[in-house]
């Protein structure tokens, strides 16, 4: 991929993440955010979130099953802290908006209502993501144990889900999709990882 496709494709992938803070931002100045402006920030922000963490989630096995799509490496970590930062929106929504920063109500919150405590717990496990996300912390950590740190991106996307699931009403099936969209990715890996196992071993001649 030449420099100047790689300039257009970054500038597009900025223009899409940046999309929904443009239509919030919008919302908010105009006034157009319905009757509930709280409730709607917090679930475009959420939504986002689990959308940025599942293209995240997509690179590594488009990448190993389109050899071609390699270069989408180049804009994982980009739409990773895109998603931290939806991530981050979606919180202090609930730390300000909901809990106006009293941290006994917010504890309150955690103590007794499950899904906060799934969502508190999915943005706890993205904060290290984020702040190891730059080269120089590759290098202090090690390629190994940042890799092993950055599997807690497994456990965001699975407590994403669940806080997603715990605030629905009873019978209210819309995060289905997002679910199957993430089962289906978390379980890539495992199958993608038999499959090379698979291939690297020799062949027996008969």
């Amino acid at each position: 991929m030449n420099r100047l496709t790689l300039i257009v494709l970054k500038v597009l992938v900025w223009i899409a993440c940046l999309a929904p803070f443009c239509w919030l931002v919008w919302g908010a100045f105009t006034n157009n955010l319905g009757p509930n402006a709280t409730g709607a920030i917090a679930y475009a922000t959420g939504r986002t979130t689990l959308r940025l963490l599942a293209i995240t989630l997509a690179i590594s096995p488009l990448r190993r099953l389109i050899p071609k799509l390699a270069w989408l490496i180049k804009f994982r970590r980009l739409v990773g802290l895109f998603a931290f930062f939806y991530a981050t929106l979606h919180m202090l929504t609930w730390v300000a908006l909901y809990n106006s920063f009293d941290l006994h109500a917010m504890l309150a919150d955690i103590a007794r209502r499950r899904y906060i405590t799934a969502g508190v717990a999915a943005y706890l496990s993205l904060l290290p993501l984020a702040l190891t996300s730059t080269a120089w912390a590759i290098r202090k950590l090690g390629g190994k144990n940042w890799n092993r740190l950055h599997m807690l991106i497994y456990v965001a996307a699975i407590c994403g889900v669940a806080h997603y699931w715990w605030q629905m009403k009873p019978g209210v099936l819309t995060p289905l999709a997002m679910t199957v969209v993430i089962a289906a990715l978390l379980l890539a890996r495992p199958v993608l990882a038999w499959r090379n196992r698979r291939k690297a071993q020799p062949t027996t001649p008969a």
